[in-house]
């Protein structure tokens, strides 16, 4: 079913856009929430990366997705930013609300009778809890990876070559990296079903995946919304069942896509002073 030309779904789940680095495709999570009319939309953790926030990059198309969500907030709709690594500062705004704009740490939805608990995953990260200085070099090594991966890629467009992903194959090589993602899935997994939740929703690992994982005391559908770097995936509710999204841009692109919309003043104030407090709070750091 389609509104406006927008497909209708129940809930719309994002994770890692990681606003205010090189490596985040805003242009196309702009596409991809223009053309999607979701009741309820989840910001699952590091959205805005304040670990590497820098005023001198935040360019008008990562801006144009603070805006976009203002408006949507602005015709009603329900958003929760769930907080995650990358923007734990927000944390100390757990509880906080604006009209439909809620931050919370944790989310749990009855969806049709059954549960599900939706979080960014961060505290299984055993770097994250023992050596944060170590996961902080590596965010910033990863964005190089980004850059450096971006150039690769445009010099073999000029080739006539397709795009490859140089973080993909490196984590899907590095066994020590498949055996931490499957770790983290199988200890989400294991949570959820000591708890008797039906779906446990993560990010954090840029892994997007739906599947069931069991342990001996039963069974748990697990699922990543993977993120808006490499992958470009979202988790969508509709027709009583969770659906993995993959944006695939077209052939015309979305830089050349122009959308004019009004913004609702309260919200664009509050997000506007989210980010002005992003510098204090970085520089304690």
């Amino acid at each position: 079913m389609k509104t406006d030309n927008k497909r209708a779904v129940e809930i719309a789940v994002i994770s890692d856009v990681h606003l205010g680095t090189y490596g985040c495709r805003a242009k196309e999570l702009l596409h991809y929430l223009k053309s999607i009319n979701p009741e309820i939309l989840v910001l699952n953790g590091d959205i805005i990366d304040i670990w590497q926030f820098n005023k001198r990059y935040w360019p008008k198309s990562h801006m144009k997705i603070v805006k976009y969500l203002t408006k949507l907030l602005g015709q009603g709709k329900q958003i929760y930013y769930i907080t995650g690594n990358h923007d734990e500062m927000l944390r100390r705004f757990n509880g906080f609300e604006l009209g439909g704009l809620k931050i919370v740490n944790k989310l749990c939805l009855n969806l049709n009778g059954e549960q599900t608990w939706i979080f960014h995953g961060d505290v299984f990260d055993v770097t994250m809890q023992h050596s944060k200085w170590l996961a902080k070099l590596g965010a910033v090594g990863y964005d190089m990876l980004i850059l450096i991966n971006t150039m690769v890629n445009y010099i073999s467009a000029l080739m006539g070559q397709g795009k490859l992903s140089l973080s993909k194959k490196i984590k899907n090589s590095v066994k020590s990296a498949v055996k931490h993602i499957n770790n983290f899935e199988q200890t989400a997994a294991d949570i959820a079903i000591e708890n008797t939740f039906d779906y446990v929703i993560c990010g954090h690992i840029h892994q997007p995946v739906i599947r069931t994982v069991s342990n001996e005391k039963g069974s748990v559908t697990y699922l990543n919304s993977g993120d808006w770097i490499e992958n470009c995936t979202a988790l969508e509710y509709y027709d009583k069942k969770w659906h993995l999204f993959h944006h695939i841009q077209d052939d015309k692109g979305t830089d050349t896509e122009e959308h004019q919309f009004e913004i609702d003043s309260n919200y664009d104030v509050i997000f506007s002073e989210l980010i002005k407090e992003i510098n204090p709070l970085t520089a304690n750091q």
